[in-house]
């Protein structure tokens, strides 16, 4: 079958014109598979759909979490959060999949338990990790499933891997010791919460306020507590002012 010359002729035609736009108008190759480039300097007349390209695929937190877990990893959450509700199938499933994952598989799926609000799960998965000859104690680990347990009230959960934690010799951060302090004054045990604030004042990093700050508010009902707090408080914050409020409000006078 014959091409009609008149086609050939616009087809060459538009080449050349492409190669002249070219010419005037260079393009490195970076700029071409970048999603929105930087339009040059003195280049004003740059097409303008050039600057909106899009490959299509999805961006951010979403498409790095996509790529960090592959088939093997994916399975493994499938079976996990299929198995949940039954220990022995679950504990099954763990020796003929889990334990043949790799390091790498193994933390992405912690991460994505996390992720999912699958804390149960994810505390598992962490007691197969520790499990493991390459494991090394990371205090990050523990931090979000402290926190997560916290945030949900599951205070004994918190304090079986707070007790793992302290015999690895690991110090959490401020934020874990504010959401677990937090965590015991909402669930009524302001004695708990003084015990980890006693762990907080052997840690070797200088605390922050925030967690003092919340002993302070939910020690109100508990003035003799609320006391040692304040005094320690004073002394490592002297700029800092404490708020006392009326005692009348508690009916201390």
């Amino acid at each position: 079958m014959r091409v009609p010359t008149l086609i050939l002729w616009r087809s060459k035609s538009l080449l050349f014109a492409s190669k002249s736009l070219l010419a005037e108008h260079p393009v490195s190759i970076e700029s071409l598979i970048c999603p929105s480039p930087q339009v040059p300097a003195g280049y004003s007349d740059f097409p303008s759909w050039f600057r909106s390209y899009h490959d299509g695929r999805p961006r951010g937190p979403l498409w790095r979490g996509k790529k960090l877990l592959g088939k093997e990893a994916l399975f493994v959450i499938l079976g996990l959060k299929r198995f949940k509700d039954d220990d022995e199938k679950a504990d099954k499933f763990i020796k003929t999949h889990v334990l043949r994952l790799l390091k790498m598989d193994m933390i992405a799926v912690l991460n994505e338990l996390e992720r999912q609000e699958e804390v149960h799960l994810a505390v598992k998965m962490f007691k197969v990790i520790q499990k493991q000859d390459w494991y090394k104690p990371d205090v990050f680990l523990y931090k979000d499933l402290i926190v997560s347990l916290a945030r949900r009230k599951n205070m004994d959960d918190v304090m079986v891997l707070w007790e793992s934690m302290k015999k690895e010799d690991l110090f959490p951060d401020s934020q874990t010791y504010t959401e677990v302090i937090r965590g015991f004054l909402q669930y009524g045990s302001p004695g708990d919460a003084m015990n980890i604030y006693e762990d907080m004042k052997k840690s070797p990093d200088l605390p922050e306020q925030l967690p003092f700050r919340i002993l302070l508010k939910g020690l109100l009902p508990h003035p003799l507590l609320r006391n040692r707090v304040k005094q320690d408080f004073e002394e490592i914050f002297p700029d800092q002012h404490v708020y006392d409020p009326p005692q009348e409000i508690f009916g201390l006078r």
